[in-house]
């Protein structure tokens, strides 16, 4: 039985962990982490990662809180050989490397972009077709909470265009057309990819990839409509954690492994 802890447990997507996890026949919530508790919590909750570690009791945090404080929760993870599943975006890979020295041998950080196998489908195609088409553009569109941009998804999605066309620039109109006032008309430009974010109350989280040559374009699209859709992803990543180590990116690398 694989003991986990949820960082962020009473947040939207925190909340979703906990009921995949007690739904799951071979893994049990040990407890959850989050600052502001609630009342009628099945399993105890410990305000800090700190608090929760020198309790111990689990294998595996998954951690789904925000940019401000993952860094934090990792650094005092990993050195006590805690296995983490990692959500929460907005660490640079350099980050991610600098975070994952700290794990004694044997323990694991997993960081996932984006954990719907839907997503990781559309990044695959993307990688496929990034070679025949000189231009690309990623659009992403979220929940209007959502506290970063652009998402770890469409980071992702650029850098694996980008690596794909041997980091060939694109020959359209950039930053350099953008009129006076209306700077970011463009969008960031993400390894070499205009990335565009959207923030609105109606969605989730979706993404288009546009693809462009001579007299043709191609839409890969990616939708999720329910944190539902997340969980199947999540629930491989802890099953995976424990027989893995150091850093590993990527909801790919176990996916083709089940």
């Amino acid at each position: 039985m694989i003991k986990v802890a949820v960082s962020g447990c009473f947040g939207r997507m925190g909340s979703a962990v906990i009921d995949a996890v007690s739904a799951a026949d071979d893994m049990e919530v040990a407890c959850g982490i989050d600052p502001f508790p609630k009342e009628g919590a099945s399993f105890t909750v410990y305000s800090s990662m700190e608090e929760a570690v020198a309790a111990g009791g689990f294998d595996v945090v998954v951690d789904f809180t925000q940019p401000s404080v993952i860094e934090g929760n990792l650094r005092c993870a990993l050195p006590a050989g805690i296995d983490c599943v990692v959500g929460t975006t907005g660490l640079s890979d350099e980050k991610l490397t600098e975070l994952a020295a700290l794990a004694p041998s044997g323990t694991c950080l997993f960081y996932a972009p984006n954990f719907t196998t839907g997503a990781v489908l559309m990044m695959e195609f993307a990688k496929a077709a990034a070679p025949y088409f000189p231009e690309a553009e990623v659009i992403e569109m979220h929940h209007c909470n959502k506290k970063d941009a652009p998402s770890g998804t469409a980071m992702r999605t650029a850098q694996i265009i980008s690596d794909a066309r041997s980091g060939r620039a694109s020959e359209a109109p950039g930053a350099e057309t953008e009129l006076p006032g209306a700077e970011g008309a463009r969008g960031a430009l993400v390894s070499g990819v205009p990335v565009h974010s959207v923030r609105s109350m109606g969605y989730v989280a979706s993404q288009e990839v546009v693809f462009g040559s001579m007299g043709q374009t191609l839409t890969i699209r990616h939708d999720s409509w329910d944190r539902a859709s997340y969980m199947p992803g999540v629930l491989l990543g802890i099953r995976s954690v424990g027989a893995r180590e150091g850093l590993i990116v990527g909801l790919e690398n176990f996916m083709h492994e089940a």
